[in-house]
């Protein structure tokens, strides 16, 4: 079954729209804890009717950043604007347009799925029934299950069906698939896919770059509290001037080739080194590659391994910082 438009419908919205046009604007947010700068100057702008996503590794203050916008944390200083209402005038009007998922929900063990979706449906003026929104998640079958006894994508799911069931304008999500399996990923994708179509917003958290590109309309890259990237998945990937990456090593002992020289190779637009391992980012991979091997050649050097992979936002932030997003 298939969820109604919010009942008040957000029109889709082109990136970068006028305040009028938009879901969720910031300027100039700050938020500090004593000498840590979580949040530093960060600007941001949500069309209505896209899914942002936010990216970047544990850390990089994107939590932070969504907690103010969801009104949970007061910033330090900059204006937040979400829905054309501000948190100071319309808290109470706000609380009932929008949907919330955490980035740790904990239910009482020993409630089940229905009495825990009825306990948020009230919670709201409007929204749907419960046994819509539970069949929209797939846990109509465990409509009557304690929560004790869900695994953890059903768990997963149960939050998201209490942040949908006041029927949102926008929904904020914070690391919604953290820990899932990949099949309990791809069943919650699409279950946002079918809340966009129906002309929802969504905003959400993630270091999933896979996540990002199946997802989201457009993404800011985060770092230390700034925005240091932003744009659609496919232009961003695109800024790495190569749609190919070569990754290599040498066996152990045999120290990587220069950099200096990889970079003047047929092929290759920019070369990056990650401790043992070299990257190639290649314009014409069937041009870099046996230039590669023709040079290491003469060398009598031996390559440990050699993969290849389509360019990827990971490689925009091992590009944009000198660090894998999972390890930073």
């Amino acid at each position: 079954m298939s969820l109604d438009a919010p009942a008040t419908a957000p029109a889709a919205g082109a990136p970068g729209a006028s305040a009028a046009g938009s879901a969720v604007r910031c300027r100039g947010l700050v938020k500090r804890y004593g000498d840590v700068v979580a949040v530093d100057g960060l600007d941001l702008e949500v069309a209505r009717g896209e899914c942002f996503g936010l990216l970047g590794p544990n850390g990089a203050g994107k939590t932070t950043t969504i907690e103010i916008l969801e009104g949970l944390l007061t910033a330090d200083a900059g204006s937040v604007d979400v829905l054309g209402l501000t948190w100071d005038r319309n808290e109470h009007e706000l609380r009932e347009r929008l949907g919330i998922q955490l980035q740790e929900t904990q239910f009482s063990d020993k409630l089940t799925v229905a009495e825990i979706t009825r306990l948020f449906r009230s919670f709201y003026k409007r929204g749907r029934s419960v046994d819509e929104v539970l069949a929209h998640v797939g846990l109509e079958t465990k409509r009557d299950a304690r929560y004790v006894t869900l695994s953890g994508g059903q768990k997963q799911r149960l939050a998201v069906a209490c942040a949908l069931v006041g029927a949102p304008d926008l929904l904020f999500l914070d690391e919604p698939t953290t820990g899932l399996d990949p099949q309990s990923r791809r069943q919650l994708w699409s279950l946002l896919e079918g809340y966009r179509a129906t002309g929802g917003t969504i905003l959400l958290t993630t270091h999933y770059m896979d996540e990002a590109e199946a997802l989201c309309d457009r993404v800011a890259v985060v770092d230390k509290g700034k925005v240091i990237a932003l744009g659609t998945p496919r232009e961003l990937i695109r800024s790495l001037g190569a749609e190919h990456v070569i990754e290599f090593g040498m066996v152990e002992g045999e120290p990587l080739p220069d950099a200096a020289a990889l970079r003047v190779l047929p092929g290759v637009h920019d070369v990056r080194v990650d401790g043992a391992t070299c990257g190639l980012v290649a314009s014409e991979m069937h041009e870099a590659i046996p230039a590669l091997l023709d040079y290491l050649g003469p060398r009598r050097t031996k390559l440990a391994f050699l993969t290849t992979h389509s360019a990827t936002l990971e490689d925009v932030f091992m590009s944009l910082t000198g660090r894998h997003l999972r390890d930073a």
